[in-house]
């Protein structure tokens, strides 16, 4: 361990559609990861509400960021004094779907940062865009963390490499991927190759922090910019701790600068 490292965690679960009872599990496994050091705990996408079905349930289920859900998140960040970071069903300007958003709070439960995640999961048999508006393309919203850059994309982000790359090049060290990543054939093995990929090319931290079985695929991990597994969860509710430094990147980037040879920019589209 570095002397610089501050340790996060993924916590995985699987929410449901009692958004107290998914505030209790949250509660529960922030706990947990705080008593064996963690300092940053990241949580599932969808984690306010989820139905594998996603409708008008869901869009009626919508919070604002000052709703009960993130107001919870931030008096539990509070009381912690940690970060801590979920995915939501937040509101969305058309009435007739919702924004799958992302909000990190510090330990002054304040929002330092959120995403509404812009690739919708329009493949493998489902079809998001039916009930979530894509979020715009902006610039990325990034916190501080122990000398290090954090930045937020979601699940279905994970397979445009062009999403993490934009993200590191708003400084971002370390980012978090709160999922809903669906289990079928192939999934965890796409899962687990397009996390450490996106590691690997951009010599960062993810910290990937996946729904629990049955609907999710599980195996929450932490990947350093070696593209080194430092902590994973299988298919439990669990939590998973790694240490993260500066330096460790430093290190990284002294052997493999791909981020200094390349040559090409990242433009949307």
């Amino acid at each position: 361990m570095h002397d610089d490292s501050t340790a996060i965690a993924v916590a995985q679960f699987a929410p449901g559609d009692d958004t107290a009872a998914n505030l209790a599990s949250i509660r529960s496994l922030a706990a947990l990861a705080v008593g064996r050091g963690a300092k940053l705990v990241v949580f599932p996408e969808y984690s306010s509400f989820f139905v594998a079905d996603l409708g008008e349930r869901s869009v009626r289920a919508a919070e604002p960021l000052d709703g009960p859900f993130a107001t919870a998140l931030a008096a539990l960040a509070t009381e912690l004094g940690i970060h801590v970071v979920a995915g939501m069903v937040g509101t969305s300007a058309d009435a007739k779907r919702f924004s799958n958003t992302l909000v990190a709070f510090d330990a002054s439960g304040s929002v330092v940062a959120k995403y509404r995640k812009m690739h919708l999961y329009d493949a493998f048999g489902h079809k998001e865009s039916d009930w979530v508006t894509a979020g715009p393309i902006e610039s990325p919203e990034t916190f501080a963390l122990g000398g290090m850059t954090v930045g937020l994309q979601t699940c279905y982000d994970i397979r445009f490499p062009e999403v993490t790359r934009r993200i590191v090049d708003a400084g971002a060290d370390l980012i978090l991927l709160p999922s809903e990543w669906v289990r079928g054939p192939l999934k965890e093995h796409h899962w687990r190759t397009l996390v450490t990929a996106r590691a690997l090319e951009n010599t960062v931290y993810v910290a990937a922090a996946d729904q629990a079985p049955p609907i999710g695929a599980g195996n929450s991990m932490i990947v350093d910019p070696m593209g080194v597994e430092l902590a994973t969860i299988g298919e439990a509710t669990d939590v998973a701790l790694a240490w993260v430094s500066p330096a460790r990147i430093a290190e990284v980037r002294a052997v493999n600068p791909a981020l200094a040879l390349r040559r090409f920019d990242i433009t949307p589209r």
